[in-house]
């Protein structure tokens, strides 16, 4: 029996160019990149040297200041280039991929004969552990922790996201054996998380407690889950793990591979057929885009979700853990007198001068203007509308700002990521980079506290 939740305050953005329900495979990417960018306060230290060969699965570095929690290859190939930025700190490892695969065996298991230590083994020594990431602060989890539980989302509500029910068909197998393997990690549940009224696979799954929810965004941030559920608290420690990465998991015990298979949509007003594409992780987002074509020239290619992604080039590659590559018209014009007319073809929670509300079916193109400057925080009570944490967002973003450890503490720092607050940026009249300052007021708490 499923335990409903409801999501009462957000904000549903419909965007035109959502992928259409086909999957087709990608071209074989050329290069295949891995940058340590994506995985925060997190130091690499490399295993393989340039020119070397390496295996699908195999090593390529580990963390400096934990050496078990390594790092994998997604492809075989050739390791042909070693970025490093001020101070030599590496910002990316390039590998020139072979034609086919060759994976390094890691042995077929069986979760349900493995001990809790030797499922965690078995995830650190072939680079499966940094899918497992934690709250607080929204960081690859510490395996010498134990969490008091362990979210899944199941579902996906930010525009244009990649639909979780297809991506996920004909995987109930691997995600069945993810999730038996990392019930193990836990003395608490297992939480998962789907749609209301889909008939979602995820809610067959066994060693799980189901939870289900309207789709009204961000229902579907596990941030918001958490909080509804079983909110962090200091001292506690829960771990999250994305849908789609239950499937590389499973297939690790099923078949001994690491397997680093993504299904990614490609959505965006500006590309001429958004669909899914079937590729790997880390490889050229060029390969997509120019397969699909586009219909704009002056584009924003966006390597994510259009609320939280990554700015990249067609060239550069996909991030570690996106499922969606996005394509928006590039924000470079201005309106003469665009705050003091009315607007029809924009999406605002307020109904001054503004008419979104009237048609909540309509898809809109949005480009990446902000319509505004950068100013002061603005009293409107607009990020309450919209933010359904039981968290004062406008409180907790100046004890950023200010570097309050106490009142960051106490506003309730310990369960949120930058996701959280993708909303409230969204609707700022004050256009003030929420995502950063909460990322940069967990940074300081992780360095001050720990």
């Amino acid at each position: 029996m499923s335990k409903d939740i409801k999501i009462k305050k957000g904000l549903a953005i419909r965007l035109k160019g959502e992928a259409d329900k086909s999957l087709s495979n990608a071209p074989r990417s050329r290069t295949f990149a891995i940058r340590p960018s994506d995985f925060h306060l997190f130091t690499p230290k490399l295993v393989k040297k340039e020119g070397e060969k390496i295996l699908a699965g195999e090593t390529l570095f580990y963390s400096k200041k934990n050496q078990a929690i390594t790092f994998s290859s997604p492809v075989s190939g050739t390791l042909t280039k070693i970025e490093r930025g001020p101070k030599r700190v590496i910002t990316g490892l390039t590998i020139e991929a072979d034609q086919k695969d060759t994976f390094k065996d890691y042995g077929v298991k069986s979760p349900e004969s493995l001990s809790s230590q030797e499922i965690k083994n078995h995830l650190l020594a072939s680079g499966c552990w940094p899918f497992v990431k934690q709250r607080p602060y929204d960081v690859i989890a510490n395996p010498d922790t134990a969490p008091k539980a362990i979210f899944i989302s199941g579902l996906a509500t930010g525009a244009l996201d990649a639909d979780l029910d297809f991506v996920l068909q004909g995987k109930q197998k691997e995600v069945q054996t993810a999730i038996t393997a990392l019930s193990k990690l836990t003395d608490g549940l297992v939480h998962l998380t789907v749609a209301k009224d889909s008939a979602s696979m995820l809610s067959e799954m066994q060693h799980v407690v189901l939870h289900k929810t309207n789709v009204l965004h961000p229902a579907g941030n596990v941030g918001t889950q958490i909080n509804k559920i079983d909110p962090v608290n200091k001292g506690e420690t829960v771990w999250t793990i994305a849908a789609q990465d239950l499937v590389i998991i499973g297939e690790l015990f099923l078949t001994g591979k690491y397997n680093a298979e993504r299904i990614v949509a490609l959505a965006g007003s500006c590309v001429k057929a958004p669909k899914y594409y079937k590729t790997r992780i880390g490889s050229e987002v060029a390969t997509m885009i120019y397969d699909s074509g586009l219909n704009h020239e002056n584009v924003r290619v966006i390597s994510g979700g259009v609320l939280s992604g990554d700015t990249i080039s067609p060239k550069q590659h996909l991030g570690f853990y996106h499922n969606a590559v996005t394509v928006i018209p590039q924000g470079d014009d201005y309106e003469f007198f665009g705050w003091n007319k009315p607007v029809f073809n924009k999406i605002s929670p307020s109904r001054a001068l503004t008419f979104s509300w009237m048609q909540p079916n309509k898809e809109f193109e949005l480009n990446t203007n902000t319509n505004g400057e950068h100013r002061a925080f603005v009293v409107t009570g607009n990020y309450e509308e919209v933010f359904p944490l039981d968290i004062y967002p406008l409180q907790i973003l100046k004890a950023c700002l200010v570097k309050d450890l106490d009142a960051m503490e106490a506003l309730g720092m310990y369960e949120v990521a930058p996701e959280d607050f993708a909303l409230t940026e969204f609707v700022c009249v004050s256009k003030q980079p929420h995502q950063q300052i909460i990322r940069e007021g967990l940074d300081l708490m992780y360095k001050e506290i720990g």
